[in-house]
């Protein structure tokens, strides 16, 4: 019998595999487990209680190092505003934090002097750091679990108890996916230093600046990627964007291709270099106008699709056979309840199973589904 890592692959390829590829989604918010234990949920973990697969991660952090420390600086009954890890001042609810959008209120970088100090002292590789003892422990064992239900008391973060990880490498060999969280791209990243705006306006009044940044991140991915190898194989990498909202691209289009583009392929040319070559990125929001970009740029594989336009051009195969398109179940259907969000699935269903060549879907419930960040998946033949 094939291991899941080869089902993965196969099913990336567009191949069918005798036992589809299954996993039940990415990751839940505390209140997500609060929540689902008031309705019933004894703590097991749903990996082995449905004998799923798993898309183990064996990413470090690509973002600043050492980290900001963490300060409080206004406080009132119903909100903290703080300066978090990477820098960035923030206003947040203190309940329900992870089902509320922060807000950002300030960022590290203005110019490209604050920048260069900013990579100087916080982006610089310091593989010591960043693949330290407790990375390289998890790793060797297996990696660490890309969810944290199960035992979540005992687990820091989404990694799993030593014991665990040992176990579990020696059932099965799962896939392992490195994912530039939050990091990793030539927007996303850009965000993070500068907030959307300040960003948008610095395409056109701070082109060095935009070239500089990107460069930098382009070094940065391939060095720790490069440090990351030396421990571990990888088999799927993924980006980080977050660079669309429900109507479309938070920049130009023609614009972001002129900057990023050569920086995609040369990370992407790297990578393939190296032997990985199932590249993928995340972004949310209507992306249609960003994918000529990234499938030029090298990568493809693309999530989440949470946007009904995006479903369609997967369904009339816009891209044609060619492209795994993780997630395609729209977040209003699944805000809707049950009945709503069982409705879209079983849409997507149909049209997985009537449609020839969408062998690499995958649905996936993102942002909410009982009113948290909670994903169901199935890659199906």
């Amino acid at each position: 019998m094939i291991s899941s890592r080869e089902r993965f692959l196969q099913t990336l390829l567009f191949t069918s595999v005798q036992t589809p590829w299954v996993r039940w989604g990415s990751f839940l918010w505390d209140e997500t487990l609060k929540r689902w234990r008031t309705e019933g949920y004894d703590g097991r973990n749903l990996d082995d209680m449905f004998g799923l697969d798993q898309l183990v991660r064996v990413d470090p952090w690509y973002g600043p190092v050492p980290d900001f420390e963490y300060r409080v600086v206004e406080e009132d009954d119903r909100t903290v505003t703080y300066i978090n890890n990477e820098g960035i001042l923030m206003r947040e609810f203190k309940e329900r934090r992870d089902t509320s959008m922060p807000q950002f209120l300030g960022f590290p970088v203005q110019d490209q002097e604050e920048f260069e100090q900013f990579a100087a002292e916080r982006l610089a590789l310091k593989p010591e750091v960043r693949l330290a003892e407790d990375w390289k422990r998890q790793v060797s064992t297996g990696g660490r679990s890309q969810v944290n239900v199960g035992k979540a008391e005992e687990l820091a973060g989404d990694r799993q108890p030593e014991n665990q990880t040992a176990t579990i490498a020696q059932q099965e060999e799962w896939p392992r996916l490195c994912w530039a969280d939050r990091w990793g791209g030539f927007f996303g990243p850009l965000r993070n230093l500068m907030g959307v705006q300040e960003l948008c306006y610095a395409f056109y009044d701070q082109p060095k600046l935009i070239e500089r940044m990107m460069s930098e991140r382009a070094d940065a991915m391939t060095a720790v990627t490069a440090e990351v190898l030396k421990y571990t194989q990888i088999d799927t990498f993924w980006f980080w964007e977050d660079m669309a909202y429900n109507h479309g691209p938070l920049v130009n289009p023609d614009v972001f291709r002129k900057f990023a583009l050569p920086h995609y392929r040369r990370v992407c040319n790297w990578l393939r270099e190296q032997g990985i070559q199932h590249i993928g990125l995340d972004s949310d929001g209507n992306i249609a106008r960003l994918i000529p970009i990234w499938l030029e740029g090298g990568i493809n594989m693309l999530w989440p699709f949470e946007h009904e336009r995006i479903q369609a051009m997967i369904a009339n195969h816009k891209f044609g056979a060619c492209l795994p398109a993780f997630g395609n179940c729209a977040d209003r259907y699944c805000l809707s309840g049950y009945g709503g969000g069982g409705t879209n699935m079983q849409e997507m269903l149909d049209l997985a199973t009537q449609v020839d060549g969408l062998d690499g879907l995958e649905l996936v419930g993102n942002w909410h589904v009982n009113d948290a960040r909670c994903s169901v998946a199935v890659y199906l033949e």
